[in-house]
């Protein structure tokens, strides 16, 4: 229940604390006196949108705030709750700059403007003066009929089935519409993958194939040139060994005198000998390594020509195919599988059609039951209205296509006179009798709301006399065992209101103020006097309205 509203420096409200009980307030003053300042200011606690002129001329900012007693409410505590805030508070801020730009609060806590708008819908029901226009629009009848039938978590569920339905069918036609090509796709794939499986070259085998080709290749030439370097060194014909020790020889058996001046020559021969010697070994050693393999070379030649002929065909050097060979086999292994998504998919596609369909019709049961219901709480109300030979029935047909709210289209239809066959409100229906189905309607949802705070925003638009009288008693009802603030303009409205809240607008110097208080009997008086007749109040004036509001009082007693 709303208890307390602050305003400050909003609109032309300087500052205003307004106090706020259970049961039913009328709101009350002249055409332009702020009324709808302070549903406005009520608003933008809830979250609706704010504009520049929210903020009092001269002003810096508006500062709006809304407590709340919710101990009647646990979706609202749950709320707080699931957030971490206080529980046995709720206190909504606003705080809006003149450049247009606000900040929230919850519970002292920064919030979003969105919090405000989601907490504020468990604490508050505002039912508008234009809401009859809503009710030409025939979407706004399913979702009356919606909250009426208390089935919201299935309409949620409904939804969310719808989605991923539709979802996994999109999914599905872009896989049926690319199937071709991704089979194609799949079966070069599977042979490039195939035949590089069966080249199978390994990460380091084209340069261990290159040099063993080069070696192989080169063998018979090596083997050649060893074997005559071999016999150059060490050959008994010719040779150069045999040739430096018979030269050394030669000079050793030379004259005693004359082998001195020969030492160092003899000394560089001998080690000639040793070096030729050993260099023999070594060429020894090689021709004993040199190994001729044809066989072996052709298989590495061909090994080589496999090689080079894939990478031409890839268009690639040689040594970048095992590269090659990892993308495609990982691109062949996410397209594997795909006639097996095909199948799945659609699997899953007929599971939760299957899944909306079974809940769709249950809601539609439910729609159904809940149609019957209020098309005869609504004549009930429109009888009390003076519109009792007219005739309101709820329509619930099936749609020609599934959509998230199901199979059902709903529509209010009425008969206004005897004889006539029921049709669309907006065909039917004159001004005034629209504001009264608007006002049953209303009414019969507010009765059914689990929030016991409501609000009427010149609800009674468009109904007069004895008529009135009855409006007033149903918002009195419905405030009976909750809260009903109602912004009229009827006396016969207001007089049965618990409390009487009066708005007028006073000049003060250069500046227009808005003031609100509640009023006591003697003020209920005199303003329900000048509901009745104007500036001028006659004694007259005044007895009818004292009467009418004695009569009112004495009614619910």
């Amino acid at each position: 229940m709303l208890t307390e509203l602050a305003i400050r420096d909003f609109a032309i409200v300087d500052h205003l604390e307004l106090e706020l009980d259970g049961g039913m307030t009328a709101i009350t003053g002249e055409t332009g006196a702020g009324k709808s300042i302070l549903l406005g200011a009520l608003g933008l606690c809830l979250g609706e949108r704010a504009d520049t002129g929210s903020v009092r001329h001269g002003q810096p900012r508006a500062d709006l705030s809304a407590r709340f007693d919710i101990q009647a409410l646990p979706a609202a505590k749950a709320w707080l709750n699931g957030r971490d805030l206080p529980e046995d508070d709720c206190l909504l801020r606003r705080v809006v700059t003149k450049s247009g730009r606000s900040k929230a609060w919850i519970n002292g806590q920064p919030a979003t403007i969105a919090d405000l708008k989601s907490l504020g819908e468990t604490l508050i029901e505002i039912h508008g003066q234009h809401a009859h226009q809503a009710l030409l629009q025939e979407d706004t009848h399913l979702r009356l009929l919606d909250d009426l039938a208390g089935h919201r978590d299935d309409i949620v569920e409904l939804a969310d089935l719808y989605r991923q339905w539709q979802a996994t069918r999109r999914k599905l036609k872009r896989l049926a519409d690319d199937g071709d090509e991704i089979r194609a796709r799949r079966q070069l794939l599977r042979y490039q993958v195939e035949e590089l499986d069966q080249l199978a070259l390994g990460d380091d085998e084209l340069t261990s194939l290159e040099q063993e080709q080069e070696n192989l290749a080169h063998a018979e030439t090596r083997l050649t040139e060893t074997q005559f370097a071999l016999d150059c060194c060490d050959s008994d014909d010719g040779g150069t060994l045999p040739v430096l020790h018979q030269a050394v020889q030669r000079l050793n058996a030379l004259p005693g005198s004359d082998t001195g001046a020969l030492a160092d020559a003899l000394a560089m021969l001998g080690d000639a000998c040793i070096q030729i010697e050993e260099a023999g070994r070594e060429l020894g050693h090689v021709l004993a390594d040199v190994e001729l393999d044809p066989e072996r070379l052709a298989s590495v030649e061909q090994r080589l020509s496999e090689v080079h002929r894939i990478a031409r065909k890839h268009h690639l050097l040689p040594e970048e195919i095992p590269a090659l060979h990892a993308r495609l086999a990982s691109e062949l292994g996410g397209l594997e599988g795909g006639d097996d998504d095909l199948e799945a998919l659609t699997q899953d596609a007929e599971a939760l059609k299957a899944r909306w369909r079974e809940l769709a019709e249950r809601v539609s049961e439910q729609r159904r039951s809940a149609a019957t219901r209020f098309g005869d709480d609504v004549q009930q109300q429109l009888a009390f209205l003076a519109m009792g030979k007219a005739r309101f029935e709820v329509e619930v047909s099936r749609r020609d296509t599934a959509a998230p709210e199901g199979m059902d289209h709903v529509r209010f239809l009425i008969a206004a006179n005897p004889g006539q066959p029921p049709r669309p409100l907006a065909k039917v229906a004159s001004g005034g009798e629209l504001s009264r189905i608007s006002l049953a309607i209303q009414v019969i949802a507010a009765q059914h709301s689990t929030i016991p705070s409501l609000v009427f925003d010149e609800v009674d638009v468009g109904v007069s006399g004895a008529t009135a009288e009855i409006v007033g008693q149903l918002l009195r009802r419905l405030g009976k065992d909750g809260q009903v603030l109602t912004v009229t303009h009827l006396p016969q409205v207001a007089a049965q209101a618990h409390h009487h809240l009066h708005i007028e607008k006073q000049a003060e110097e250069d500046t227009t103020l808005t003031r609100m208080e509640i009023l006591d009997e003697a003020g209920r008086v005199g303003e329900l006097a000048r509901m009745l007749g104007g500036v001028t109040l006659s004694d007259q004036t005044l007895a009818h309205a004292r009467e009418m509001l004695n009569a009112s009082q004495r009614a619910h007693h």
